[in-house]
């Protein structure tokens, strides 16, 4: 599993390593049922405090992502269980948007880029 940070990032470290899982997910590199390394691993790894890993844990797990189980360790939840999930809430929401408008700006799109983007791709998924 290939996770890193980019320190010089304007991005929280938490909220790089969450993304990174999802795209690991979306890539089918993780899939349902594979094991994360613990907390304490990946901070080791990575070179990062174990609290930035468990909030990523966290962030992840409140959006039925990932489940840990005590004393078991953290797994990657079914794919329908994403879909059919009825735990979302507007703060899942608002935290993804923080995510990506800090990383568009990251990446040097300015805000009426990202507006426009949002609202481009908006249109196209109403009229699926």
């Amino acid at each position: 599993m290939d996770i890193q940070v980019d320190f010089q990032s304007s991005i929280p470290l938490y909220e790089q390593i969450a993304h990174r899982v999802l795209t690991l997910i979306e890539s089918g590199e993780l899939q349902a049922g594979d094991q994360l390394p613990t907390t304490r691993e990946l901070a080791v790894e990575l070179g990062v405090n174990f609290n930035t890993v468990a909030r990523a844990y966290r962030m992840l797990d409140q959006g039925c992502v990932i489940t840990t189980q005590q004393g078991r360790g953290t797994y990657i939840l079914e794919t329908k269980k994403l879909k059919s999930s009825g735990k979302r809430t507007q703060e899942d929401i608002e935290e993804l948007t923080r995510f990506y408008i800090r990383k568009a700006s990251y990446l040097g799109f300015n805000p009426e880029e990202i507006k426009k983007c949002f609202e481009k791709l908006y249109q196209e998924g109403t009229k699926k």
